[in-house]
């Protein structure tokens, strides 16, 4: 009995501790700070800074070749990109995969956007960009200035969308 009731004080405790973890799995804790200027390389090998596209909105949006809702959201982000045009977020698409597949994906799907190859091996991109979870697809948004204004795990819903990729709303 004693022992029982020692494993349920143990799940207890850890059920609550990862109760109070919850809103950093979702990204949360990124929003409002600066991006981690991380370097990437693209298909090619060249690397690039997150902090070459401060000046202008960014969606980073991380993927993989094998991540059916991924391969499902691409269309909607590359239709938004053409869509929204120059006063849009430019959309970054890193991919969290073997760099082989994501270059086979590519070659048969094409993307109207740039696209990275993220760090698998610990730390991942996707645990620096706030992904606690490592949930696919996920994405962040930044404004001109490198601040995060806000992530989201899963593929993004249409309305959601549309709103992030809406005119940059200015302070007062």
């Amino acid at each position: 009995m004693i022992l029982g009731l020692a494993v349920l004080a143990a799940a207890a405790g850890g059920y609550m501790q990862h109760r109070g973890e919850a809103p950093t799995a979702t990204g949360a804790a990124l929003v409002g700070r600066q991006l981690p200027d991380l370097t990437l390389p693209d298909l090619d090998g060249k690397l690039h800074r997150l902090s070459d596209y401060r000046g202008r909105r960014v969606l980073l949006n991380l993927w993989a070749s094998w991540c059916k809702p991924c391969l499902q959201e691409m269309p909607s982000l590359a239709h938004a990109q053409e869509e929204f045009g120059d006063h849009a977020p430019i959309v970054v698409g890193i991919a969290m995969d073997d760099p082989l597949r994501a270059r086979a994906f590519l070659a048969a799907h094409p993307a109207n956007y740039p696209i990275l190859l993220g760090r698998l091996s610990p730390p991942s991109t996707s645990l620096a960009l706030g992904n606690m979870g490592e949930m696919l697809p996920y994405s962040v948004l930044i404004d001109a200035d490198g601040q995060v204004l806000a992530t989201h795990a899963g593929a993004i819903p249409a309305a959601q969308l549309r709103q992030w990729f809406g005119p940059a709303r200015r302070e007062p």
